[in-house]
């Protein structure tokens, strides 16, 4: 069994001034109320004045890369180092417009590039919301009729999601395809079948990604199994929990409809770790990767690839987690031979504010995440102190 309370592996990269800023950026990030009014902050300095050095070297060098693919360079070599991929991730959100939605795709394409010819980049990831309007997502999820100016610009989001799955199976670079809002994942989740259908023939290539607190996503799950027995292609699935939970039942609440949440976190739970069981149960045809931070999934993976004589670095299972958080999961896998990536947000700290400050969000969204890492580190500076 993986020890995940080794913090000297954990943190073996870290110094004793990184292991400082960390502790004091997550005691900030624990304050709730700051991180809450975040957006606000932003709407109103942004106009006027932009800390980008003090975001630089806080919340930006603690969960980025970089500002472009070339910055990451460093983290990425520093991750390989223990044995741990990067999935680089341009996280760049808010920006609705045709040549915004063009350049993303072509960011995307140098991510492939790049991934191509780097053995410690496994992935590739990209957001159907950076290619097209989330309201006209909105609009055909919620099958209502579109214009024919609506219909050509959802043929573009279209063209720009197949030219990088295209591009993605031509290098053999396996790609994900971000989760969204409930009220827009159905689209999402045709168009990845799409794209599975037509380019996961001989092996996952598109990865879709199922958010388990969805209480219909394990369904979901032996659905697109059955589809896919029956056309004969493989599945790609990224596992998490989910990203959405407060925005998604303030809207179910709003507009009276039935909450697409799990009931309780432990429901939440035992649909993760039901997914996990039928993708191993099924993995000739299924490749997972566990987007999780919570170690008793990560350690009941393991456990469920030793009783099925899984070798420890299949390719077809990966453990992922976010760069600059549990560290403690990640780098005592990789010790352990286990494949494990970090996301690796990047792009320019101004644009990327709004990521960040989201996956803060979500963080003291989580019971006892931010005290965990704030444990940990304390932990390994005890250690190191002797």
């Amino acid at each position: 069994m993986v020890n995940f309370n080794n913090t000297e592996i954990a943190f073996k990269q870290k110094s004793n001034a990184d292991l400082n800023n960390s502790y004091w950026l997550f005691k900030i990030i624990g304050w709730n109320w700051l991180i809450n009014i975040g957006p606000v902050l932003l709407d109103v300095f942004l106009p006027l004045w932009f800390p980008i050095p003090i975001i630089k070297a806080t919340i930006f060098k603690q969960f980025c890369g970089g500002e472009s693919i070339e910055d990451c360079d460093k983290t990425i070599t520093s991750l390989g180092a223990q044995n741990v991929k990067t999935i680089l991730d341009y996280s760049v959100e808010g920006k609705e417009d045709e040549p915004v939605f063009d350049a993303n795709v072509e960011e995307a394409l140098k991510a492939l590039q790049v991934a191509k010819s780097n053995q410690l980049i496994p992935f590739s990831v990209f957001k159907v919301t950076g290619f097209g309007r989330f309201a006209l997502l909105e609009k055909i999820n919620a099958k209502k009729e579109l214009s024919a100016i609506e219909k050509e610009e959802f043929d573009r989001v279209k063209n720009r999601t197949h030219k990088i799955c295209e591009t993605a199976f031509t290098f053999q670079v396996p790609i994900f395809i971000d989760a969204e809002e409930t009220w827009i994942q159905d689209v999402v989740d045709n168009l990845a079948l799409e794209m599975m259908r037509k380019f996961n023939k001989e092996k996952a290539i598109i990865y879709n990604t199922a958010q388990m607190y969805r209480w219909d996503r394990l369904s979901y799950l032996k659905e697109l199994k059955s589809i896919a027995d029956e056309e004969d292609f493989f599945i790609g699935m990224k596992l998490v929990r989910g990203a959405y939970i407060e925005k998604e039942r303030d809207r179910a609440e709003k507009m009276g409809y039935k909450d697409p949440m799990q009931k309780d976190k432990k429901s939440t739970d035992t649909d993760f770790n039901l997914a996990l069981k039928f993708a191993i149960e099924n993995i000739t045809k299924i490749a997972i990767c566990c987007g999780s931070h919570n170690e008793e999934s990560s350690t009941y993976l393991t456990e469920l690839m030793n009783q099925n004589n899984i070798s420890a670095n299949d390719e077809r299972i990966y453990f992922a987690q976010l760069l600059g958080m549990s560290d403690h999961i990640s780098m005592n896998l990789s010790s352990a031979n286990f494949n494990v990536a970090k996301y690796v947000p990047y792009g320019p700290v101004k644009d990327v504010t709004p990521y960040l400050i989201r996956r803060a969000q979500e963080n003291t969204s989580v019971a006892g995440q931010t005290s965990r890492e704030l444990s940990l580190i304390l932990k390994e500076k005890a250690r190191r102190k002797g």
